[in-house]
């Protein structure tokens, strides 16, 4: 999908699929909490407005505050979005317009869901944001899942013979990091970045859940550059993701077979346009 972009202010709020061709992220990792918070209570967007969509190719996805705007989206998407997801192989009875039907949807809160979900801490907002996608699967899409796990091949991050090589971040340093997983160059440019984030992020880009098993749970700078999959030796192109880990930063993909969340589609329907 050429063109995709996935634009997001100051939330992270899963993963696109591993087609994204660039995503940049800035997530306040070390934000401190609220002295009190609800967050046992699942809030609702006001207003939300679908529509077959007219896109050609590729996805957009921008979300503010008070809001989100989706073109070109499938259902999977919507799903590996709600639902926190990292692989399509973690999604079973998925009909086959799941994947070839594009809607755009515009999904709107009202100021005192808005006020709420941005008091809450990080975490918290990230999952009040899926249980309210979540919820409009469930209204629109006539959405009803299972939960489920199935054993795949993962991937476990571990530090590479000769040691780690990782410069921790200072103490009060902010959070975040950006990356880019473009056709002829790759990076994570990470400030305050924990270990747990850079196996999250890389998931996709190697097609299999990375779990972190380094033991490492220190804050560190992350400067990583590999070749995309597809380019990997050319005369041009860096190294392969696996050998950049080993080569940059002292880390290590070693392939392995785990449980994984999956969910299970037992109902799901076209949504009424409005």
């Amino acid at each position: 999908m050429a063109g995709l972009l996935f634009a997001a202010k100051v939330w992270r709020w899963g993963l696109l699929p591993a087609c994204l061709l660039m995503l940049q992220l800035v997530s306040a990792q070390t934000a401190p909490a609220p002295a009190a918070h609800d967050d046992a209570k699942t809030l609702a967007y006001e207003a939300v407005a679908i529509h077959p969509s007219k896109m050609a190719n590729g996805m957009m996805w921008n979300g503010n505050d008070d809001s989100f705007t989706t073109s070109g989206t499938t259902v999977r998407s919507l799903l590996m979005n709600a639902y926190d997801l990292i692989l399509m192989d973690q999604i079973e009875g998925l009909p086959s317009w799941g994947d070839s039907d594009k809607f755009d949807i515009q999904a709107k809160m009202d100021a005192e869901t808005a006020a709420a979900l941005k008091n809450l801490p990080r975490e918290a907002r990230n999952k009040q944001r899926g249980q309210m996608l979540q919820a409009i699967l469930a209204e629109r899409f006539n959405l009803k899942i299972r939960r489920d796990t199935k054993v795949l091949p993962c991937y476990e991050l571990v530090v590479a013979k000769g040691g780690a090589k990782l410069k921790e971040s200072a103490p009060d340093a902010p959070g975040g990091y950006s990356m880019n997983t473009g056709s002829n160059s790759s990076f994570i440019n990470g400030h305050g970045m924990q270990l747990t984030s850079l196996a999250y992020s890389l998931s996709n880009t190697v097609g299999r859940i990375i779990v972190d098993k380094t033991g490492l749970t220190g804050k560190y700078e992350i400067d990583l550059k590999w070749s995309p999959q597809e380019n990997p030796g050319s005369d041009d192109s860096g190294p392969s993701i696996f050998t950049a880990l080993q080569e940059q930063l002292g880390l290590k993909l070693e392939p392995t077979k785990a449980p994984v969340e999956s969910i299970v589609i037992e109902h799901v329907e076209r949504p009424t346009e409005n």
